[in-house]
């Protein structure tokens, strides 16, 4: 599954370091997010939502 997530990060200025924070979960989460190798569970991605203001599916792009 593909994802904005570094984009909308950086959007912001926030480092992966703050995005953890803010989502309360570890760095290392947020980069495996972010490079695809791990797909957040959905209690995390609807946090994401929320953080970022947009629709999960503005966030996560299913890969065909």
């Amino acid at each position: 599954m593909k994802n904005r997530l570094r984009v909308l990060r950086a959007e912001r200025n926030w480092s992966q370091a703050e995005l953890a924070e803010r989502l309360q979960v570890s760095r290392q989460s947020v980069n495996a997010i972010e490079t695809g190798k791990f797909d957040p569970s959905l209690p995390l991605a609807f946090k994401i939502s929320r953080l970022f203001g947009s629709p999960i599916e503005a966030i996560f792009i299913e890969e065909a």
